[in-house]
């Protein structure tokens, strides 16, 4: 269909749209005409996606002397190849009302894993694995060895790219992951490099989160993306945890260990180089004195990750004195490994501010700020210099860099945090230093700076006056829209005591108490006797799920179950989990019915739809808060205390509603859908319910 918002003619590829569709479209294109940023909620199954993306698409088809690009940030493949499925069709609907002038080219973007086709380098089992087998055949100083001996292997797949030059071009189309793979093998190019090409000239890019939220990412990957352009964060709910895992490191024994043999490594490494060409060692000392470390323009297959400071952080002066030379800068870094190990071997916990470990540092092990801060740049450097492909192998000593150009740069909002074991299993050693940061508003600054308009949308972002303090910006739209229904599909309910009156609740104090275990068991029971198809419970954490099923199982109930339905358990094992998915679909495709057993923050509870038969009833076994005496999560409580006024009970009451949400939210994927959602416990009460 098609239809007017004010001056703009919407495409719209379904022949009809729901109420709060359109009214979601009228408040980004408020936005968008504003040139500012949005905050939009709308539940799931009401077709946010296409919402967007009509929209976005159809403004620029509508402004055609000032396209804007979209760039559309997912957290998963899956969604990815979703939301490009739905672009497709999106794209010949416009192709039929417009004729060509309606053509555009969008691509997704992910890592070479999902992109490579040379078998050789796909055999490797990991991300890491399969970058460093991509660098082993396109280095540039591999490539250069090969022009000169046929016998040294390289990819025939980027050999073919490099050779078509400024033919390899992507023609207009919307390409998936498998369409871009399909279509590199029919030309014999490389889909990765072609695809890492091809953004800076789509009209539409779809990626991860990471490659515009980690620095270390998005400085070699989002560096060329136009200020015209529209940023969409899709499922955004956590996008605060995504911020500050970018630019948080730990470091644990293994990562000593793992560096002293990396530093070991490449000590061997200069010495080969100092005995068989050594001017290449001093022609990188000449350019650090000159401060060109990392300036020009580097062959693409020779880029490592960016620095994991922001981009506005990074000092563009030359490196310190104290580490030009390689020799120098290997001490610097054996020092700083004695120094790391030397505070893990504590027997209390411990924390410290940035500025008051960088001074122990200086004093210690006599390695100033600067040199701290240059650390990840003239690491890259020297592997370059010494032409290091394994770069899987270097990962330990590569963290520490990471961990000392970020401990180096920030003086505020950041802790460094030392536990000698996880609170949880005190008898276990298990040291771990924590670079943790506490403010996500330093890892998105930079792209609310950049981008004319960033949009962050999801289906559970109350309450959502909290995001613009916690990400410190200033939407021009704020808006949250519910779920228009003709009929009563969802049936959301309260337990709050079981059959015999005991209150229920996952509190700390009541959780193994045998009463609360046994309603829980008792409540299962008589869900599954007379609930159809299939039901998915959820626990606070693995530890807890695993504690009730035992006792289930030793008290007779979990048999009682198995007698109405099978039942299957989510594991912290992706390849496990997958089957018992698959597994537990079987079985409500059969008739037989199931339950799957699943945990709030995991995989299952993010990313894997119940829709249809496959989810009738949702139970929340409690509510699912942080664990509060967590020594990083009692730091960013302070720190969002202290600078933002967010007090640590408004935080904690939001987080949990959101991860709540999310697990509920599973069970209704579309209109058409039916479900019913029991929170079972007595501090569930009146929020639950308000966020439906």
């Amino acid at each position: 269909m098609k239809f007017q918002i004010e001056d703009v003619t919407v495409y719209f590829p379904y022949d009809h749209i729901y109420p709060e569709q359109y009214s979601y479209m009228i408040e980004l294109k408020r936005a968008l005409d504003a040139k500012g940023h949005c905050l939009l909620e709308m539940p799931t199954g009401t077709g946010k996606t296409i919402a967007l993306l009509s929209l976005i698409t159809s403004y620029s088809l509508s402004k055609p002397q000032s396209p804007i690009k979209l760039i559309y940030c997912t957290r998963t493949v899956h969604e990815m190849e979703k939301t490009l499925a739905e672009l497709k069709l999106l794209h010949n609907y416009q192709i039929k009302h417009l004729g060509p002038q309606a053509r555009i080219l969008a691509i997704g973007l992910s890592s070479r894993k999902n992109l490579c086709v040379n078998p050789t380098v796909l055999a490797a089992e990991n991300r890491d694995s399969v970058d460093a087998g991509c660098r082993k055949l396109t280095a540039s100083w591999v490539r250069a060895m090969a022009a000169e001996n046929p016998n040294v292997p390289t990819c025939q797949f980027f050999e073919n790219y490099e050779k078509a030059a400024s033919a390899a071009v992507l023609p207009p189309g919307v390409y998936t992951l498998q369409d871009l793979r399909a279509f590199g093998k029919e030309k014999g190019w490389c889909p990765y490099f072609l695809a890492r090409h091809m953004v800076q000239f789509a009209n539409v890019v779809v990626y991860s989160y990471q490659y515009l939220l980690d620095p270390k990412v998005a400085g070699i990957i989002s560096k060329e993306m136009q200020k015209e352009s529209v940023v969409i964060f899709d499922e955004a709910h956590n996008i605060d945890n995504v911020c500050i895992e970018a630019l948080s490191v730990s470091v644990r024994r293994q990562t000593l260990e793992g560096a002293t043999r990396n530093l070991n490594r490449i000590s061997h490494e200069i010495d080969r180089f100092k005995a068989t060409d050594a001017s290449r060692l001093r022609a990188e000392y000449n350019r650090l004195v000159e401060g060109l470390a990392l300036r020009g323009n580097l062959p693409i297959t020779d880029n490592w990750l960016s620095n994991p400071a922001l981009p506005d952080d990074i000092l563009k002066e030359a490196v310190p004195g104290n580490i030009r030379r390689a020799e120098h800068f290997l001490h610097v870094l054996r020092r700083l490994v004695q120094y790391l190990r030397g505070r893990l071997e504590t027997e209390n916990v411990e924390k410290e501010s940035p500025v008051g470990f960088v001074a122990s540092i200086s004093s210690h092990a006599g390695i100033d700020q600067k040199a701290l801060k240059f650390c990840y740049d003239r690491l890259h450097s020297l592997m370059l210099t010494l032409e290091i492909t394994d770069t899987d192998e270097f990962l330990h000593i590569q963290t520490i860099c990471d961990f000392a150009t970020l401990v180096g740069t920030y003086g505020r909002g950041f802790s460094i945090i030392i536990e000698p074991f996880d609170e949880r299993m005190p008898h276990i050693p298990d040291p771990v230093l924590q670079l943790s940061c506490h403010d996500a508003s330093l890892a998105i600054k930079p792209v609310f700076d950049r981008f004319q308009s960033v949009v962050i949308t999801s289906g559970t972002l109350s309450p959502i006056d909290l995001y613009p303090r916690l990400l410190n910006f200033h939407p021009v739209v704020s808006r949250s829209f519910t779920m228009s229904l003709t009929r009563d599909c969802i049936c959301p309910m309260v337990l709050t005591r079981g059959s015999d009156q005991l209150p229920v609740s996952t509190k700390f104090d009541m959780r193994s108490d045998p009463g609360v275990v046994r309603n829980y068991g008792k409540l299962l029971l008589e869900m599954v006797s007379v609930v159809p198809d299939g039901i998915v419970c959820f626990f606070v954490s693995y530890s807890y799920m695993d504690g009730i099923i035992n006792t289930w199982n030793d008290t007779g109930i979990l048999k009682e179950i198995m007698q109405h339905k099978l039942v299957f358990i989510e594991t912290q094992d992706v390849v496990e989990t997958t089957l018992a998915l698959d597994n537990y679909r079987r079985a409500c495709d059969c008739g037989r019915g199931a339950v799957f057993f699943s945990v709030a923050r995991g995989k299952v509870a993010e990313g894997i739809d119940f829709d249809r038969h496959y989810g009738r009833l949702v139970i929340m076994f409690g509510v699912p808060f942080q664990y509060t005496l967590s020594k990083i999560l009692m730091a960013r409580l302070e720190y969002l205390r202290d600078t933002f006024q967010i007090k640590e009970g408004d935080f904690l009451t939001f987080d949990a509603l959101r991860q709540a949400a999310q697990c509920v939210g599973r069970v209704i994927r579309s209109k058409a859908d039916y479900g019913m959602m029991i929170f079972a416990d007595k501090s569930a009460g009146r929020e639950s319910l308000a966020s439906f």
